[in-house]
């Protein structure tokens, strides 16, 4: 056995195509069993605190779910404080502003406090933390073997998007969620690698644990063309309650920031408040799984009212939010799809009454506004869509969901443009910028720009020491190096901030841990992204195989030089294609022409002269000397110019070394 892992791990560190791919296999596995691990201890909590709540009586929410979210609160301040919350946001930042690391130390305590959270009762989804996971399992192994950041990149959506696509059994919609919403970006090199992970991931977890615990729905169709009326008063309902769950998870989430009382009392307080509600609407507590697939299954007839319905949407609402700002950790996914098949089922059971044209099924509206909702919440269309039709495992909808959706996410980006995803972001002063087409800085890297970090300072210095190394260096901003290398990043406003310079106050207090950090090799292009997102000025260049040796820093300056310097590139790579389209005309070929003793152009730079379009300067010989020209070398009289050209070109040059015109001249005007 150890003879075989010593075979995989010698393929996958040769970094070809074809260990690229076993890697991403071996991401999908990985992940389909840590997703698996994840829906049987989900359980195993939920077996318990239902015994509790059986020995005990329905008031035991007001004790269980609190002690949930106060122990996962717990495990994130003892091993990852970014294991709090959802995933999907911590993966987007992992991927944009880390380069791809996402810690191998998150994967335990987050699919430990995913399961305490969910099992006790707190609301949310087991999607969101599975891509945490699946990021985390996918850049520990690219990490592992040493793969380059863009297939880091392309191994991270991949673990993620698994896990997606096994928490649904919905490879298709995983590799989408991955694509469409953590790398922005369909670009066929990510392709392979999150298609093979997301499929391996699901028949993974499915073989674990069955079919039968994984959401699941009939087939349903449009009845009659009619309908797509009331499926676009659906979409409109998608967006009303969408943007109203947006706006639910930004207010809790400012409430959880100016609360006066101590952190550790947060988790029991929210915790107590989900309880409460729980109370009264049991459904809005846990996953609401078998509450959705109860929905997605109804017939024509349903006892439910319908303002039941709404209720028990808003209160999920309540519950999600307050699950993850009180240190639960829960996705919003599931949460989203369970509002939208209330609310679509709630509009059925409104309209069947006073609909005549056709029988109205519930079960269909509720496909529909899930996956409405779920565009608006996370604003990734394709993937609603998609998940649809792999739940349902049918098109017989594809209309009334394509007619929803696109209404849905159109409305829903002007209502509120940040999605559940993005707004913690917004919060923090995190914008991440789209990468759209190849521009000049993409072929620069951040080594030919970076500067050496000169002065640094130790985390032992007083802030007083700091400020004058600042202003000794005129810099706003400084690495902090010892001995075992970059410690973090001190800055005017970190020190201003502590109140000002002081004897009695160290760097390591006041400065900023665990800096973003950019690589020599990263296009500068890139890096200026992830300095725009921060609103940064600088970012600490480190090597490529250790995140601690500083080798540069990369500040506002040298962006600038990037981009001279790309431009230079850029303008040689045209003379290059000039000089080659003028190699092939008939008749080129080197020739010499005197620049004459009275000539005009004395005196003058190159740079200033207008040039035959078909020449080529190729050099200038001066008495016994050659120069090799550039835009403000002057030339003289008597210098000899050699150019590459056509005959042509050759007579046009002596015209302009004589001081003529190549204007065009009216020779009846003459």
């Amino acid at each position: 056995m150890a003879s075989f892992w010593a075979r995989i791990r010698g393929a996958l560190r040769k970094r070809g195509a074809a260990a690229f791919l076993i890697a991403s296999l071996t991401v999908g596995v990985l992940v389909g069993i840590a997703a698996a691990a994840l829906f049987l201890l989900v359980g195993w909590f939920a077996d318990i605190a239902g015994a509790v709540g059986d020995a005990w009586g329905s008031w035991a929410s007001l004790v269980i779910v609190p002690l949930g979210l106060f122990l996962a609160w717990l495990i994130a301040r003892r091993f990852a404080p970014e294991i709090e919350s959802g995933g999907v946001t911590e993966t987007m930042v992992g991927l944009s502003l880390h380069g791809g690391y996402l810690p191998t130390r998150t994967i335990g305590p987050k699919v430990a406090a995913t399961a305490i959270t969910l099992g006790t009762g707190g609301s949310g989804g087991r999607e969101g933390p599975a891509v945490m996971i699946g990021g985390a399992i996918g850049s520990s192994l690219a990490r592992y073997t040493r793969f380059g950041e863009d297939q880091v990149r392309s191994l991270i959506a991949a673990g993620a998007g698994a896990g997606v696509g096994a928490s649904f059994n919905a490879p298709i919609a995983g590799m989408l969620f991955a694509l469409e919403v953590l790398l922005q970006n369909f670009a066929v090199r990510h392709l392979n690698a999150v298609v093979i992970a997301s499929v391996a991931a699901a028949v993974t977890t499915q073989s674990i644990v069955g079919e039968e615990r994984i959401l699941t729905a009939p087939p349903h169709r449009l009845e009659d063309p009619a309908e797509l009326l009331l499926y676009a008063l659906l979409g409109l309902a998608a967006v009303a309650f969408g943007v109203m769950f947006l706006k639910i998870l930004d207010q809790v989430a400012q409430l959880r920031n100016r609360a006066a009382f101590p952190d550790w009392v947060r988790p029991l307080v929210m915790g107590g408040v989900v309880g409460l509600i729980g109370l009264l609407e049991s459904d809005a507590l846990g996953t609401g799984q078998d509450f959705v697939a109860g929905l997605l299954r109804l017939a024509t007839e349903r006892d439910d009212a319908w303002w039941a319905l709404v209720l028990v949407a808003i209160a999920k609402m309540f519950t999600n939010a307050l699950t993850r700002s009180g240190g639960g950790s829960g996705g919003t996914f599931m949460p989203s799809l369970f509002v939208g098949a209330s609310i679509g089922a709630a509009l059925a059971i409104i309209v069947e009454d006073v609909w005549s044209f056709s029988d109205i099924d519930p079960g269909a509206f509720a496909v529909v506004g899930m996956a409405a909702t779920f565009a608006v919440v996370g604003r990734a269309p394709l993937t609603a869509i998609l998940i649809v039709f792999e739940i349902t495992g049918d098109y017989g909808l594809v209309l009334p969901l394509m007619l929803a959706t696109s209404l849905a996410t159109f409305l829903g980006d002007r209502l509120q443009p940040a999605s559940a995803y993005t707004m913690p972001l917004k919060r923090r002063g995190i914008h991440l910028l789209k990468r759209e087409d190849i521009d000049l800085l993409d072929t620069i890297t951040v080594g030919e720009v970076m500067k050496w970090p000169g002065a640094v300072v130790g985390p032992s210095m007083s802030t007083a020491e700091a400020d004058r190394v600042l202003s000794a260096e005129r810099h706003h901003g400084m690495p902090v190096v010892d001995d075992a290398g970059l410690q973090g990043v001190i800055t005017v406003s970190d020190i201003a901030r502590a109140g000002g310079p002081s004897d009695d106050v160290t760097v390591g207090a006041v400065m900023t841990s665990r800096p973003i950090t950019v690589t020599p090799t990263m296009p500068v292009s890139a890096a200026l992204a992830r300095m725009a997102a921060l609103g940064f000025g600088r970012l600490p260049v480190v090597s490529e195989s250790s995140p601690t040796e500083l080798v540069g820093m990369f500040r506002r300056e040298s962006v600038v030089r990037a981009y001279h310097h790309a431009l230079g590139a850029s303008t040689g790579r045209h003379l290059y294609r000039d000089r080659i389209r003028q190699r092939t005309q008939p008749g080129a070929s080197f020739y010499e022409v005197p620049v004459p003793h009275a000539s005009p152009i004395g005196g003058q730079r190159v740079r200033d002269i207008k040039w035959p379009e078909a020449a080529t300067l190729v050099s200038i010989r001066r008495q016994a000397r050659v120069i090799i020209p550039h835009g403000n070398t002057v030339l003289e009289a008597e210098d000899v110019i050699t150019a590459f050209g056509t005959a042509d070109s050759r007579v046009e040059l002596a015209y302009v070394l004589e001081g003529q015109s190549l204007d065009p001249v009216d020779d009846e005007a003459t």
